[in-house]
């Protein structure tokens, strides 16, 4: 594992580094985890108290010297809108300890700084490197693959973080962007042939995007390239989606990551394809997204996220917007930590017919029993009577079959309990492809019910040209 020369770390890395080999090795026992919890909750409230204009005023009168993890709902939220308005304020240390500076996309309002220190970069990405061991043992046994790492953005920090990751693990990596101007489509499936890349890490839009581009230049994503895991992250994917994407390349496709320039890496998956929480860096709650109420240890609700790395930028119960199940860990993969899956977005739950809907039951009610499939979106409308009516648009090869498509609509119809009717299109509009971007309900819903909102709108302004031509 890469780690800094600088001795100004060396107190940091003497408290963590121990901490972590005896958590992935499952010698931690939970009153030292305990312990370790409090005393960084303390030094972290202490330090964002001292440190953070922001926080300096939010927790004015707390005693940081006396908190304990039991206390944090003691504390106020601090949450995106936060975030926003506080931009340089959240800091807790000066930029100049920095050693990158990131930023969110900013497509759905003002981009808030992401600077990070040399402690949150080892810490995030030690357990990112126990998930891609854990992994590439299982599929490639003792050699070390070539990695394909496919970022969004060029001021996003998943280029580093996997750029180190992949050293860590000793594999070679590629920095390749899709969408860049300079790279596009043609030449990164250029270079993913050239250099025989084994792994392609990307959200699951430009895992599909890639296959239908090779297939428009006459290439069989299944037999002309090497790749054999796609690690996704940026958007939701269900088992159903995941699919696509294995049917399109032949290939394993893992939820590779959960988490978001400001808060890092919450949790890294798994050869099981789970998800587990990189638990000596988070305390966690549940609450209600309505309320706030505290909802316990384990089951859905939203993520509340403390930060237990005393870095640049520690966040205290951040509502990460996030609907989540957390579960105790009965995974067996030999990776630590609580089994997270990420439901979706608070703001993504949909209401059809009178009811609420997640994110992942309209996935999977579209997806099922559907296969070779490079995208879907769907259409709400409300019919004369005031009933909701869905038109489910699925980009499939072969043209308009009738028989399946009404077939389709039945399923889609019962799954949902509204009317249906689907279409399998050649193309689908390019909004489909900025859900990593803007949300998975911007890109895949076009709800004609309602007015556009301010991510719909930036959705289709991010739009733009993309494609898989691009």
């Amino acid at each position: 594992m890469w780690l800094p020369t600088s001795e100004k770390y060396r107190a940091f890395l003497d408290r963590y580094l121990p901490l972590h080999s005896r958590y992935v090795a499952g010698e931690l026992t939970e009153e030292e985890w305990r312990e370790w919890a409090g005393q960084q909750l303390r030094r972290v409230v202490a330090l964002a108290a001292q440190g953070s204009p922001f926080y300096a005023r939010r927790l004015a009168g707390v005693d940081a010297a006396a908190l304990t993890p039991e206390d944090l709902p003691r504390l106020p939220f601090t949450t995106k809108d936060d975030l926003r308005a506080a931009m340089h304020d959240i800091l807790s240390r000066d930029l100049d300890e920095a050693c990158f500076f990131y930023e969110t996309t900013g497509t759905t309002g003002p981009a808030t700084p992401c600077p990070r220190d040399q402690r949150e970069v080892i810490a995030s990405n030690a357990h990112v490197t126990e998930g891609w061991r854990n992994i590439f043992a299982d599929v490639f046994g003792d050699r070390a693959p070539r990695v394909g790492v496919m970022g969004p953005t060029e001021v996003h920090s998943l280029g580093d973080t996997l750029g180190d990751v992949a050293r860590n693990v000793g594999s070679a990596v590629a920095k390749i962007w899709p969408y860049s101007p300079v790279i596009g489509f043609p030449k990164a499936l250029q270079l993913m042939r050239d250099l025989a890349l084994d792994v392609v890490f990307c959200t699951p839009n430009v895992a599909l995007s890639l296959a239908k581009a090779a297939r428009a230049q006459g290439l069989d994503p299944r037999r002309d390239f090497a790749v054999k895991v796609f690690l996704v992250t940026g958007e939701m994917c269900t088992p159903d989606l995941a699919r696509q994407i294995d049917q399109a390349w032949g290939a394993r496709t893992y939820n590779a990551l959960y988490g978001a320039q400001e808060s890092l890496v919450i949790a890294s998956a798994c050869a099981r394809g789970r998800l587990h929480l990189a638990r000596p860096n988070y305390l966690t709650e549940l609450v209600d997204p309505d309320t706030g109420a505290d909802l316990g240890p384990y089951g859905t609700g939203e993520l509340v996220i403390t930060m237990l790395i005393d870095g640049i930028k520690p966040l205290i119960r951040y509502r990460t917007g996030d609907l989540v199940e957390l579960a105790p860990n009965d995974c067996g993969c030999g990776i630590r930590g609580p089994v997270v899956r990420v439901v979706g977005r608070t703001r993504d739950r949909l209401v059809l017919g009178g009811r609420s809907f997640q994110a992942w039951q309209v996935e999977r009610a579209v997806l099922d029993r559907i296969d070779h499939s490079f995208g879907y979106q769907v259409v709400i409308d409300r019919d004369e009577d005031g009933d909701d009516v869905l038109t489910v648009r699925l980009d499939l090869p072969g043209g308009p079959d009738p028989v399946r498509q009404a077939a389709h609509a039945d399923r889609v119809a019962g799954a949902l309990g509204v009317r249906c009717r689907v279409e399998f299109l050649d193309e689908l509009d390019a909004v489909t492809t900025t859900g990593a971007f803007v949300s998975w309900k911007a890109a895949r819903i076009h709800d004609r019910r309602t007015a556009v909102d301010h991510e719909t709108a930036a959705a289709r302004r991010l739009a733009g040209a993309r494609g898989h031509r691009a």
